[in-house]
């Protein structure tokens, strides 16, 4: 079997190959080592790679290991702490700083028996929804290396496309797991607030949710399972479920009904013609599934939620900006940063923190209003990114005239997917279609608070209906 085969399997096969004694974790390892080193000079997805390191746990793993994935190599999103691996948040500010802690995501995974081969590319502090940080190269698309695989997850994004590995880790704060899982052909759940502990960097946050970008259903709900769950010291946690999040793609969800939302939140944003084809699309095929469908138009369209949102977001920002120079031991200076990160820092310092709760009350109690519309439905159907994937230096981060017109521009590129950070709903990204022109595109599913199961659900009947996993694009056949 070709390392790039190996690399396209699902992680529980992959897993069991190496259980059953059939293939060694080494030679997993090694088939990613190999693809990395072939393909990465074209994708810009690694940060960092460590193939000694990875290859040394590999071979403390021999078959019968009970751990549900011993031997399956992985990547994490360089803004987690990895144990002896460097935490650059791309940005020039946190130096090579090596963390002495454990993020709890990582920390999970690597208990279910993941290898960590390497670190993946994102813009500078996770902002943008391109992945183009000055510190390091921009991450390509591999169905197009021309365009971005998306942000904030897009070396993730990116390594998972073109099989350098079969899984990696990602979060999503405003979209940045859903949006390069649309421009790369993958499946991204942002799980539900509180689902995933966000421990020991992070407490109870209002817009992050950490999760992995996979290539089907059933491995994103796998993977949910492992990492699923409150870690002592969090305020706040999601309800556990009733029943494992694997059982739920094992059957056809109940007849559901699915209320298609095509207006964008953002009334300046443009939806592509070809993203709300995929849409309709994915419309009648639900309908032929069983499901009740009807669109809808909600009240989302509210000028002042960008503003709200904005605030908390940015404050989110400024707080890493802020961690990260008390690491490096002396202020923020503007050599440090890309010129749309020093004005999100201005901008978040001459807010009072009285600005900042009054806003955060604000948006909570604007998502309450809207998740009380939206619940008569138990899922709501919308594209995924209202533009194709931009191409490679469309948003200009290092804008001194107007640092903050990106910022406005990757909002109009994504406009359907911050909204479920703000309300703290699942939402989850399907690869169901391609254009014309090659490139994936993906729809969006957003669910009732707590309700991945019911996402998962019908992402996998989807899924069994259009299957997608055996796509590749051209630069992966190599």
């Amino acid at each position: 079997m070709s390392d790039a085969d190996l690399m396209f399997r699902p992680v529980d096969e992959l897993a069991a190959l190496v259980r059953r004694g059939e293939l060694a974790a080494r030679e997993l390892v090694e088939a990613s080592l190999r693809r990395i080193e072939a393909l990465d000079a074209q994708l810009g997805a690694f940060v960092d790679v460590d193939g000694d390191r990875a290859l040394a746990e590999a071979d403390a793993i021999g078959p019968g290991d009970p751990r549900p994935f011993a031997g399956v190599p992985i990547a994490i999103k360089n803004n987690r702490a990895v144990r002896g691996w460097r935490l650059t948040l791309a940005c020039d500010l946190a130096g090579d700083h090596v963390p002495d802690v454990v993020s709890h995501v990582v920390r999970r995974l690597k208990d279910a028996g993941f290898v960590v081969v390497g670190t993946t590319n994102l813009p500078e502090y996770g902002i943008q929804p391109v992945t183009e940080p000055r510190r390091f190269p921009p991450a390509r698309n591999p169905w197009d290396p021309q365009r971005t695989p998306g942000g904030s997850s897009g070396g993730s994004a990116a390594a998972v496309a073109a099989g350098l590995v079969p899984v990696a880790h990602a979060n999503d704060g405003g979209g940045s797991t859903r949006i390069p899982a649309a421009c790369c052909g993958l499946v991204g759940l942002k799980p539900a607030r509180g689902r995933i502990s966000l421990g020991p960097e992070l407490g109870d946050h209002p817009l992050v949710q950490d999760g992995v970008l996979t290539r089907t259903v059933a491995e994103t709900a796998r993977l949910l399972d492992v990492l699923a769950g409150m870690e002592v010291g969090d305020a706040t946690w999601a309800p556990p479920p009733a029943a494992p999040f694997a059982a739920a793609v094992e059957r056809d969800p109940a007849r559901l009904r699915v209320g298609v939302a095509v207006n964008p939140p953002l009334p300046d944003a443009g939806v592509d013609p070809i993203a709300l084809a995929a849409v309709r699309d994915a419309a009648e095929l639900l309908a032929e599934l069983g499901h009740e469908v009807e669109e809808i138009e909600p009240s989302w369209a509210n000028p002042a939620l960008l503003g709200l949102f904005s605030t908390a977001f940015m404050t989110a920002i400024a707080t890493s900006i802020g961690w990260t120079a008390l690491l490096a031991g002396r202020e923020p200076r503007r050599e440090d940063m890309q010129a749309m990160s020093w004005a999100i820092w201005e901008q978040a310092r001459r807010w009072t923190a009285v600005d900042h709760a009054a806003a955060t009350a604000q948006l909570q109690g604007t998502m309450r209003a809207l998740l009380v519309e939206l619940d008569p439905w138990d899922v709501i159907l919308t594209p995924a990114l209202a533009q194709r994937p931009l191409p490679i230096g469309a948003l200009d981060s290092d804008d001194d005239e107007d640092p903050l017109a990106a910022f406005a521009g990757g909002a109009r590129f994504t406009p359907f997917t911050a909204g479920a950070n703000a309300s703290g709903q699942p939402a989850i990204a399907l690869p169901l279609a391609h254009g014309p022109d090659g490139l994936p595109i993906g729809v969006q599913l957003v669910g009732r608070p707590a309700r991945e199961d019911v996402l998962l659900a019908l992402g996998a009947q989807i899924e069994r209906a259009r299957p997608w996993a055996d796509r590749r694009p051209p630069l992966a056949q190599a």
